[in-house]
């Protein structure tokens, strides 16, 4: 127990490190223990008192609601408190949502232009295209407001090549919507301008890592893939037939998986986006979390361009391993045993499964056909284990939420704005369905400490064409047949 909570720890520090630091100057090891709060009283109750002990419902509810809005005090306290915070968040009574992207961690500070540069930035903004009416000078950055003229597509284009004709490659340029619903332009210093920074592009993918997370991740899935096989027990000496025996498991998996990231890496190079190599995370079989990995994962280190090339970044991931998905996981339901239906059978019984989700039966019943019944439950062949947890994944990736793949692709669909407003709901909801489906219970704690907010692109104006709308809400119904439990009257039809 104390292994997989300091495993929880550092994989909470990762995540609060990643999507809040830059945002917060609230301490993150505050933050980070206000998240863990609600692990550290479950994991004291049943250190104390065991197991089998039922926990009492203000222990269990109370950190559940408290600690979510403490976590959210502590973030906007940090923010009111940072000097530049009205250069990040919102603007002197605008509320404009944050003007640039945090490409690092430490941003440099804007140098003032003077009184022949700003002239020369006046006659960047044509009347015709932007006419612009005011300059603010801010911190770390220059916002340009005015009244667009033409398309947003044009407007950017124009802007940016008229900046960069004068002013090279000091600034970017970012195009976004405030809360008035007028857009504006921000000028912010371009951190790939500067010598430091230009010095570690090479070792940007760190290959060497990359690998020797792979190789690790397939090691530690293989001995995962072993337990599920059922050939090996906590006596049995392991050797190279056994290992062989979590290879399908391991290959299944890392297929997805790796398919996943794979297709975001590649998308992200398509629109010339720095990103590193996928990479692995490995994690010894034991307990409670017996699956050998957390998953993968890529870091773009340079700003998203349009909110097109943050649709297709973000869609292409789940997608592409969705269609790897869901061969391997036909073929593994259907070389996978059905047994009788216990009290013990559920969605997380490998040995006892019931496909209880609305896909999962629908793909169960397609594999097994007369085969499963309401009387049956599956004993999964490891194959079936990895194409669930690649189910799992998808749906995880695409709640729409934040920087979750799915909070990608809400945010360029319908903008920032409505996209955080999205994001709310879509936590609210899988907390109402995790009182159905309590599988989703620990999901639904995990997206309340995830901000709701994306970032934006650099041309966060410009909208979709209708295919990507059309893909976007194909995307989004698909998550929702992935966790939707199965209702009564379709269970009728198919068993």
């Amino acid at each position: 127990m104390i292994f997989w909570l300091l495993l929880l720890g550092i994989f909470t520090y990762f995540i609060v490190q990643r999507t809040v630091a830059s945002i917060t100057r609230t301490p993150i090891w505050v933050l980070w223990l206000v998240m863990m709060t609600p692990a550290f009283i479950w994991t004291g109750w049943i250190w104390v008192n065991g197991e089998n002990e039922p926990m009492p419902a203000i222990l269990l509810l109370g950190p559940f609601i408290l600690c979510p809005l403490l976590y959210w005090f502590l973030i906007q306290w940090g923010r009111s408190s940072k000097p530049s915070a009205e250069a990040q968040t919102q603007g002197q009574g605008r509320g404009q949502q944050a003007i640039a992207p945090p490409i690092v961690d430490k941003r440099p500070t804007l140098r003032p232009i003077d009184k022949e540069e700003e002239a020369t930035l006046q006659n960047c903004f044509p009347w015709s295209i932007y006419y612009l009416q005011n300059v603010e000078y801010r911190p770390q950055a220059l916002i340009c407001r005015g009244q667009l003229r033409t398309s947003p597509e044009v407007a950017y284009k124009t802007i940016r090549e008229n900046v960069e004709k004068h002013f090279g490659d000091r600034f970017l340029i970012v195009f976004q919507e405030g809360m008035n619903g007028k857009p504006f332009f921000a000028l912010v210093p371009n951190p790939q301008a500067q010598a430091a920074t230009k010095a570690i592009t090479s070792s940007l993918t760190r290959p060497g890592l990359a690998l020797t997370l792979l190789l690790a991740t397939i090691f530690t899935t293989t001995l995962a893939g072993v337990s599920f096989s059922g050939a090996a027990t906590e006596d049995v000496e392991i050797t190279g037939a056994l290992l062989l025996s979590g290879l399908p498991y391991a290959l299944a998996l890392m297929a997805i998986l790796g398919t996943h990231e794979l297709a975001h890496y590649l998308t992200a190079r398509f629109y010339r986006i720095r990103a590193t190599l996928p990479y692995f995370i490995p994690v010894p079989p034991a307990g409670f979390f017996p699956f050998g990995t957390f998953g993968a994962f890529i870091q773009m280190r340079s700003p998203v361009p349009n909110r097109k090339a943050l649709f297709d970044v973000g869609i292409a991931g789940p997608m592409a391993g969705f269609v790897v998905t869901v061969p391997l996981l036909l073929w593994g339901l259907a070389h996978s045993t059905p047994v009788s239906l216990t009290e013990e059978s559920g969605i997380l019984n490998v040995t006892s499964f019931q496909p209880s989700l609305l896909l999962l039966a629908l793909l169960s019943k397609l594999a097994l056909g007369s085969g499963l019944t309401e009387t049956t439950a599956l004993s999964l062949h490891p194959v079936a284990v990895a194409g669930c947890l690649g189910l799992l994944v998808t749906a995880l990736n695409l709640v729409p939420v934040g920087q979750l793949d799915g909070g990608h692709i809400v945010h360029a669909m319908f903008g920032q704005r409505v996209g955080a407003v999205i994001g709310q709901v879509a936590r609210l909801l899988v907390l109402a369905l995790s009182f159905v489906q309590q599988e989703f219970f620990l999901w639904a704690i995990l997206l309340f400490f995830i901000p709701v907010v994306d970032e934006p692109a650099l041309n966060d104006v410009s909208e979709l064409d209708n295919q990507r709308d059309w893909w976007g809400l194909i995307a989004l119904g698909l998550l929702v047949s992935i966790i939707l439990p199965v209702p009564q009257s379709v269970s009728q039809v198919l068993f």
